[in-house]
């Protein structure tokens, strides 16, 4: 590329939708995952600043993105004036931090165990999906943990990084998926982390209000994926969404519900600690093959979401330019 030529917006596109066609063929990478390098690095970084203070958390989130960013800038420099480079870089990035498949394969899983009813290998897979304790739960709570699970992990491991990459590149890619790391990690309601962990469970919060929604509307749309109707998916996530404890993974979870025609939410064990959350729809208690259903619809969102992605990229894009170019 010529200097002073601008960047094409293509790769960026381009990069977005073979991240998430190479996670549909072949998941995540089978050895040396960078984000459980990742989690491995906030660790022990975590054991070296815990405080219970909200203010050493926030040091502790802020360091962490700061270092996830980092080699997405630098990929983002580095690949400036080499298109197909750049292509290429976003593709694997994306590819890294997509979590479509691996979702699609743990849930498949925990359905079967279910259909041949044993309850035990079903409760071993469930903490693979989200840390709920899985111990005491019986066949209709953990299909309503795996279809929420889905639900959720439909915006936070695919919709969110998608639109977080289309809106900020490789930086954007690594960056949310940092965010959404430390959340999982440190981001919960107990003793230990109530301080400590704030920070990063609001800055998860913030980074997800538009992806969830986007979730939500996608999964609406596409709701006869799954044999339901669009406008009673909407009308639930609408209804039932703001109940949730959770600013976002309520409107993700509502919509999934309306579309599947079932009712989620009720009791939920984590850590030894136990919430009640209000019911989400108002159709009947969720079945081992609703979890296929469940799937499908995830699968078809996440295909929306990259489609969608790739779109927002090349109309973001130019607009950026022209922004810088308003500004000199």
């Amino acid at each position: 590329m010529q200097r002073g030529t601008p960047e094409p917006a293509w790769p960026l596109a381009g990069g977005l939708i073979a991240g998430a066609v190479l996670d549909a063929i072949f998941g995540d990478p089978r050895r040396g995952h960078p984000v459980a390098a990742f989690g491995s690095a906030a660790q022990a970084l975590q054991e070296r600043m815990y405080r219970d203070s909200v203010r050493r958390g926030a040091g502790y989130a802020a360091l962490c993105v700061l270092a996830a960013l980092a080699p997405g800038v630098l990929a983002q420099y580095l690949t400036r004036r080499h298109p197909l480079l750049r292509l290429a870089a976003t593709a694997v990035a994306a590819w890294t931090v997509i979590g479509a498949a691996s979702l699609a394969r743990e849930a498949e899983r925990i359905r079967r165990a279910l259909q041949a009813g044993d309850l035990e290998l079903a409760r071993a897979a469930l903490p693979s999906l989200c840390g709920r304790d899985p111990q005491n739960l019986d066949e209709q709570e953990l299909v309503r943990a795996v279809i929420e699970s889905v639900a959720e992990n439909t915006s936070d491991a695919v919709v969110a990084p998608l639109l977080w990459g289309a809106v900020g590149g490789m930086p954007g890619l690594l960056g949310y998926r940092a965010v959404n790391t430390l959340d999982a990690m440190v981001g919960y309601r107990s003793a230990r982390y109530m301080r400590f962990g704030w920070a990063s469970a609001r800055l998860d919060d913030a980074v997800n209000w538009v992806p969830a929604r986007v979730t939500g509307l996608l999964a609406g749309a596409l709701a006869k994926v799954a044999g339901g109707r669009p406008a009673g998916a909407w009308q639930t996530m609408r209804t039932y969404g703001p109940r949730h404890p959770s600013p976002n993974a309520g409107r993700c979870e509502a919509a999934f519900a309306g579309a599947l025609g079932v009712t989620l939410g009720g009791i939920n064990a984590y850590d030894g600690m136990t919430e009640e959350r209000q019911r989400l729809g108002n159709g009947r208690a969720p079945e081992p093959a609703d979890i296929a259903r469940a799937v499908r619809l995830g699968r078809a969102t996440a295909a929306a979401a990259a489609i969608g992605a790739g779109a927002a990229a090349l109309v973001i894009g130019p607009g950026m330019r022209a922004a810088r170019a308003g500004a000199i």
